[in-house]
């Protein structure tokens, strides 16, 4: 249908709070509309710091400013659809890991098309190269960057139905309203949506202006909903990667290396495997032997009998002792002399940490000559596209890449390791495979969070912090993933571009001290050290902020302050400070406690959001000393508290869930949960030996309190809560023990399971499940 309606009045005036922006529509059968914004998007005002300290780069343009920036040119190749049955579609190029994005999305299109919640279908999109750099999930970033593209595409399509209805009864605009799916007149005149798609589809593509209602208007962004995939989760209907089914993709399985990237010398006994009952195909890789067969148990018992030797790995004289040497060696220095000053030095240690999603990581591949087809969770699916295309030796066209959503993540399907192998072993066998890691493959061979040291120096004189300086050293973090890529894209206009690494500028891009300190430097440096490495939930922020507010509770001891007021006095910002007090009444800061007993509290901000955390825990040795059935004790939190002003929340029920996890976390990364490595390898080898918190140490009385709105946009959410409340937990052990933590997680020093071998790689299928169900 060409003009008049090619350019759609808006069916409301502009009122006060509305954003005009603009999107295409799009030439398709039914109803498209394809987004079209620029910096718009990014949600990012400058931050102003106050006088003593000058503005951090993170404080004027973060990491998500940046991938809005880089996602801005395609993001009017995003379109949402209207169908003739009455629903709307959209094929987010972001990827469903549990976080509840796909709801979040679901609800900016019900709002701004007036459509039911039920009637919205929101799907993930396969590998689109033409997206560039707009299909990639991380640095809570997809709220941020579609919030306004999502909902510009959804107004216009209510525009363009109120426009066709309008010229269809030859009315005005203004004369129809919209509800449900439903436009009506007042004369008793009403039309479906779905009566409208064909209709009101363009035939060619067309800019129109979107005119976005105000928060005054909003009955559906804003207000607690549940996931719009709830029940399918609970009754187990909701299909996750290990769930798919495709033709002949058999069960597959890799034996691999007893040291980080081991390599295949030799398999002496590959034709007897291949020989076992039900097995189909082995294989050699360049780190390990896959196999393929009827069942995933088969497949176990193949992987154990095959007789490999194995070439070294990349770390196999490493050890936590040994890591930990060559990180203190490469400390930067500090640069602020304590010579007419008082000072507060201190030096943490986090230990490795595993980044295993629940989920066991999986892919299915059919590889031929001529094509190659992917199923699995990506979150950077176009990065996957192109380097398996170049593995196979095929066209980067002839790879189709499936995302499908995954039963957790938080960083690890940045990689898609999982998806290159089973590629590689489709390819070597020439038939279809599902690739399934085991829990120790995961635990062993997957990504981990790097080991790392922060040190820290404040000086202070006459009540105030003249200087605070941070020296963060880690080892390397791996970021090919595709976040490097856009560093790159957009490096002329970062604020801290020059000759900095892609890690540096990452670091620059999260981290900032909120306080009023004076001179302040926070600094990172890298040892080049090959284990297969991550950028987990947070990136940096969890260790770097328990090292900054273990200092801050040092400095308010050193000054004779409360902690609450002393970070009161010092804040930079008033919504730092509103989240605090909220934090101290509802937490109910200084109540009394019995000698063990302790509270802490810490504050964060990042991602242009703003968390206090207070907890209270529970040292006392009755609690630290109780027996736990296949777990390991120590410190219990028994309470705690989250208060969070994430901009606007757009589904406040889905914040409070994120903040919940980031909480979860936080207790296991401050207290039970790390990677202890060995002869260059972990020794943990399944979640029975990573003490992830469990219900024995997750807090009885949990409360998140979120505030109200302090703007139009969301800020980022799905990471925000792990570093405050890693710090507050921290600080409370500290001021219930009496002794400054300096190693976490806390309880590392002691190895509390018996390692599983190292060969074979996968251990034995179990045999006793009813004797351990319970």
């Amino acid at each position: 249908m060409d003009d008049p309606t090619d350019s759609p009045e808006p069916a409301r005036p502009a009122g006060p709070g509305r954003r005009r922006v603009l999107a295409y529509l799009l030439a398709a059968p039914t109803l498209a509309v394809g987004a079209r914004v620029g910096l718009d998007a990014a949600g990012g005002e400058s931050a102003e710091a106050a006088v003593p300290s000058l503005p951090q780069p993170e404080e004027l343009f973060d990491l998500g400013d940046m991938q809005t920036l880089a996602a801005a040119p395609t993001s009017g190749l995003i379109s949402v659809q209207v169908h003739t049955d009455g629903t709307a579609s959209f094929a987010v190029p972001r990827a469903e890991v549990g976080q509840g994005m796909t709801t979040a999305v679901a609800m900016m299109i019900a709002e701004e098309l007036d459509l039911p919640l039920e009637k919205v279908r929101v799907s993930l999109a396969d590998a689109r190269p033409e997206l560039l750099m707009n299909q990639l999930t991380g640095g809570s970033n997809s709220m941020r960057s579609i919030y306004l593209p999502v909902r510009s595409a959804a107004a216009v399509a209510r525009q363009r139905l109120v426009a066709t209805a309008a010229q269809q009864w030859g009315v005005p605009e203004s004369e129809l309203t919209t509800a449900d799916g439903v436009i009506k007149h007042g004369s008793g005149r009403s039309a479906t949506y779905g009566s409208l798609a064909e209709a009101a589809a363009s035939t060619r593509a067309v800019v129109a202006a979107a005119h976005l209602k105000s928060p005054s208007e909003f009955t559906v962004l804003g207000t607690p909903r549940n996931r719009i995939d709830a029940r399918d989760i609970v009754t187990g209907r909701k299909k996750f990667g290990m769930d798919l089914r495709v033709p002949d993709a058999k069960p597959t399985m890799v034996r691999r290396p007893p040291t980080v990237n081991g390599t295949v010398v030799s398999v002496s006994n590959a034709d007897a495997v291949k020989a076992m009952p039900g097995v189909t195909d082995v294989a050699t890789l360049r780190h390990g032997v896959a196999v393929r067969g009827e069942t995933f148990g088969q497949c176990i018992d193949a992987l154990r009998a095959l007789d490999v030797t194995w070439g070294p790995g990349t770390v196999d004289k490493e050890s936590d002792d040994t890591v930990l040497a060559e990180l203190r060696a490469a400390a930067l220095p500090m640069t602020v002399p304590a010579l007419l000053t008082k000072k507060v030095d201190a030096e943490f240690t986090f230990a490795f940490a595993s980044n295993s999603p629940l989920e066991p990581d999986n892919a299915i591949a059919d590889v031929r000559s001529d094509r190659a087809e992917i199923w699995a969770s990506l979150k950077v699916p176009i990065v996957a596209q192109r380097d398996i295309a170049d593995r196979l030796g095929l066209p980067q066209s002839a790879v189709t890449v499936h995302v499908v959503e995954g039963g957790g993540s938080f960083g690890r399907h940045l990689f898609h390791d999982v998806a290159a192998e089973a590629a590689e072993i489709s390819q070597k066998m020439g038939k279809p495979v599902k690739l399934s890691w085991s829990r120790t493959d995961n635990f062993r061979q997957g990504r981990t969070h790097p080991m790392c040291v922060s040190r820290v120096r404040a000086t202070y004189a006459l009540g105030n912090v003249l200087s605070y300086e941070q020296r963060h050293t880690s080892s390397e973090t791996d970021f090919g993933h595709g976040l490097g890529e856009m560093i790159t894209s957009t490096a002329a206009k970062l604020p801290v571009a020059g000759n900095l690494t892609f890690a540096e500028t990452i670091f620059q891009l999260t981290q900032s001290t909120p306080y009023n300190f004076g001179v302040t430097t926070q600094l990172l440096n890298e040892v080049p050290l090959k284990f297969n490495t991550g950028s987990m939930r947070n990136i940096y922020s969890p260790n770097v902020a328990c090292a900054r507010e273990l200092i801050v509770d040092q400095l308010a001891g050193k000054m004779g302050k409360d902690p609450v007021a002393f970070r009161r006095e010092f804040l930079k910002e008033e919504r730092l400070r509103a989240v605090l007090d909220k934090a101290a009444e509802a937490g109910e800061w200084g109540r009394a406690l019995p000698d063990g007993v302790a509270q802490g509290i810490a504050l964060h901000t990042e991602y242009r959001g703003a968390v206090a955390s207070l907890v209270e825990i529970d040292c006392r040795p009755e609690t630290v000393n109780r027996k736990v059935r296949d777990g390991v004790t120590g410190p219990r939190v028994t309470r705690a508290l989250m208060v969070v002003d994430a901009g606007f929340a757009i589904n406040p029920r889905g914040l409070e869930a994120q903040m919940m996890g980031g909480l979860n976390d936080a207790l296991a990364m401050a207290l039970t949960s790390s990677l202890h490595i060995k002869d260059g390898i972990p020794l943990e080898g399944s979640w029975d030996n990573y003490f992830y918190t469990r219900q024995w140490n997750t807090p009885p009385d949990l409360r998140v309190i979120v505030m109200p709105s302090t703007g139009d946009k969301p800020s980022g959410a799905g990471e925000l809560g792990v570093a405050p409340a890693f710090a507050a937990i921290a600080c409370a052990y500290a001021r219930a023990t009496g002794t400054l933590p300096t190693s976490f997680p806390v309880n590392h020093a002691t190895l509390s399971f018996d390692p599983l071998p190292l060969e074979p790689s996968t251990p034995q299928s179990p045999t006793d499940g009813l004797d351990r169900a319970f």
